[in-house]
């Protein structure tokens, strides 16, 4: 993949905010800091970033948020503020055999998606 000007300008930014962003909120940080960019222009690269397995895309019923990870993680996301945490967590052997024995699949990679709020 060519790693255009705009490509670059997006996945930097995505890198310094290490948080997961709407394109809409890529747009806004760009713009703001002088780096002039169309909303197209976003779309049309997070999609060749994303495709590409250079960055994540999650789905969410309040729409696309883009990360700066690629390699398999897991996330944890605060119910009270919508914040998506990116985790790194490794399941206990004997539990990845009984998730294959009961389902008869081979893991491969995994992911797990928690939900939560902090501890007051």
């Amino acid at each position: 993949m060519r790693l255009s000007r705009q490509r670059r300008m997006v996945l930097e930014l995505l890198w310094q905010e290490k948080s997961h962003l709407s394109a809409r909120d890529i747009f806004e940080k760009l713009n703001t800091l002088g780096r002039n960019i169309g909303h197209t222009s976003v779309y049309q690269n997070l999609e060749a970033l994303q495709s590409s397995g250079v960055i994540e895309c999650l789905d969410r019923a309040t729409g696309r948020l883009y990360g700066y990870r690629s390699d398999p993680h897991s996330h944890l996301t605060c119910s009270v503020t919508g914040d998506i945490h990116d985790l790194d967590v490794v399941l206990p052997p004997d539990l990845v055999a009984r998730i294959e024995s009961l389902t008869g699949f081979t893991i491969e990679s995994y992911t797990l998606q928690l939900n939560g709020r902090r501890r007051a």
